[in-house]
């Protein structure tokens, strides 16, 4: 048994002070107590959260979940554990069937890494509106096709679409009826207000990228942003480095949303990287100043950090430091109905340890301590 003493431990309720984590390859208890057996490691006044979780992730540290390889989703896993972040979903790009085919292969065989745990994949694309393409490669955009993901449903957890696409409806009741621990999320998609408060009744209940890669909230055509804001049992995620979105909706975005706000990155395989060219689904991007984008200046991703992402979002907005890691650890978890993303008893002792400026110090993984800052 070992435990961490002196940290600022944050749960989903609120920040304690004077307790301390007793773990081994799972999570103890936090209490008061410290057994005289147990090994100390000293936070010295760290903040000391449940890992990280992020649901929409392509890339980072040069690799992409659609290079298809073991390498490259065991490089994903272990660059992320500077930032924080110990599970994650590898997400996939509207590429050819075959090329689909085989990253869900790869995920569907992979086993362990040394690095953050992959929980599954979400699958952006290709099922989307050609029309909000994004930095998808609209050449591989298709109607929604069960028969393509069936024999991977066993790793798939989340899937981003278009509702009113051809097919759209009797795809989303389908996987709603038979799959119904499966995130469906409306995006790249042109939806109008009305077909996306009936998709919601179809089996929609999230939103990706919340204003990117849709039709744009307007006075008198609310759209998709509209019904998202609407609806509190809908929940939306935000790529929070202050340019996919104006920081002055981050703010408005957690009064509405509150229990219903994900963060996530959305980073592309330029994560944790220099500036340069990279690419992303077979198409040429170029990362300066913290920007991805397309050679037509579309936003291709981001290189944004899930730190990163807490530390913007705490900054523009009112939220408090427990509700703001609910984002990327209770919130998700629930989403994905897996027990992962707290401090709680019998729960993978998944956890990382970070300052006042959410700068990451060490990250643990089944007890284990997979990253300490140089």
């Amino acid at each position: 048994m070992r435990a961490i003493v002196n940290a600022k431990i944050v749960t989903d309720k609120e920040v304690l002070e004077g307790y301390n984590l007793l773990f081994g390859k799972k999570i103890i208890k936090v209490t008061k107590e410290l057994p005289i057996w147990a090994e100390v490691i000293d936070a010295k006044g760290l903040y000391l959260s449940a890992g990280f979780i992020d649901i929409h992730i392509h890339g980072s540290a040069g690799f992409d979940v659609m290079d298809a390889s073991a390498e490259a989703l065991n490089g994903i896993a272990k660059s992320l554990l500077q930032t924080g972040t110990t599970s994650f979903l590898a997400t996939t790009m509207t590429m050819s069937k075959e090329a689909i085919e085989k990253a869900l292969t790869v995920v569907q065989n992979h086993k362990h890494s040394d690095g953050a745990k992959v929980l599954g994949v979400h699958l952006e694309g290709p099922f989307i509106n050609e029309k909000k393409h994004g930095a998808q490669n609209p050449e591989f955009v298709q109607k929604p096709n069960f028969e393509l993901i069936e024999p991977y449903m066993d790793v798939v957890k989340m899937i981003t679409l278009a509702p009113e696409v051809e097919g759209g409806e009797v795809f989303i009741k389908h996987l709603k009826e038979h799959y119904p621990h499966v995130i469906l999320s409306v995006g790249h998609s042109n939806a109008s207000y009305e077909v996306t408060k009936k998709s919601f009744s179809w089996g929609v209940f999230h939103s990706t990228h919340l204003f990117n890669a849709m039709n744009p909230l307007h006075h008198r055509e609310p759209g998709i942003v509209g019904a998202v804001l609407e609806n509190e049992q809908v929940s939306c995620e935000i790529i929070a480095d202050l340019i996919h979105v104006h920081p002055l909706f981050f703010n408005i975005l957690y009064k509405l949303k509150k229990e219903q706000l994900l963060l996530v990155t959305d980073a592309m395989r330029a994560g944790c990287m220099h500036c340069g060219e990279y690419d992303l689904g077979g198409q040429k991007v170029v990362v300066t100043e913290g920007e991805a984008r397309l050679k037509d200046g579309t936003l291709a991703g981001s290189v944004l950090k899930l730190n990163e992402a807490l530390k913007n979002f705490y900054v523009h907005s009112d939220i408090s430091l427990p509700e703001l890691i609910a984002t990327v650890t209770t919130l998700p978890a629930k989403k994905l109905g897996l027990k992962v993303g707290a401090l709680k008893e019998d729960f993978p002792a998944d956890f990382v340890l970070f300052d006042d400026g959410f700068e990451i110090y060490s990250t643990f993984v089944n007890g284990e301590g997979v990253y300490r800052k140089a």
